[in-house]
């Protein structure tokens, strides 16, 4: 025997609608706690949430009066809301179809001499051709690159540079040695296992 399926979350809804618009009376939540389970088959859990859910819909209103929250919702509330729901949805439509034919105008302006003719395939044809020799001479000129005098000084200037910055990183790292070595009473040779530095570590010539 197979299981019963429980109600859906729009079954739920639907049926707790059928609770106030048939009634056309006010309810607590207490109330409904009672009655759903009973009439609609909605189970006592699920009918706060449900409520609040046709709430945040517009379907139902609510009002607390002294300390108590009222329910209610008659068969023109679902009516109106209905029809602003289709209002805003017709108002979406309008929307995406002005959208739509303002694109369709832009592409048949942007179509207009890209129309496919023999002209046209033959430039596009030579323009291709074009590119390819333009990309192979590139890859010619990148091979004499190495021979560039100005490739080679820029190459010259970028390695002083990085010479210079070794060397300043060489001259902290001895004057980091030298903290070490009179603060905690350290030979160098214990320094340099500890921290991996280069027992032959020297400044490069520039």
């Amino acid at each position: 025997m197979s299981k019963k399926r429980g109600l859906s979350a729009e079954e739920k809804k639907i049926r707790m609608l059928e609770i106030f618009h048939n009634s056309k009376d006010f309810f607590q939540l207490k109330e409904l706690e009672k009655i759903a389970p009973k009439e609609k088959g909605i189970t006592m859990q699920s009918v706060k949430e449900v409520v609040q859910n046709l709430v945040d819909d517009h379907l139902v209103d609510s009002e607390k009066i002294g300390t108590s929250i009222y329910f209610w919702s008659f068969p023109s509330k679902a009516k109106n809301a209905k029809k602003r729901k289709l209002h805003d949805l017709q108002n979406e439509v309008q929307e995406c179809s002005k959208k739509l034919k303002k694109a369709e105008d832009l592409i048949g302006q942007e179509s207009i001499g890209r129309e496919q003719c023999q002209e046209r395939t033959e430039v596009l044809a030579t323009l291709e051709c074009l590119e390819k020799h333009e990309e192979k001479l590139k890859r010619e000129l990148q091979k004499y690159r190495d021979s560039d005098p100005e490739y080679i000084a820029q190459l010259k200037t970028e390695i002083q540079d990085l010479k210079a910055a070794a060397n300043r990183w060489t001259e902290n790292i001895y004057i980091l040695k030298s903290y070490i070595k009179n603060a905690f009473q350290m030979e160098n040779d214990v320094i340099e296992q500890s921290f991996n530095i280069p027992a032959d570590l020297d400044y490069i010539e520039i």
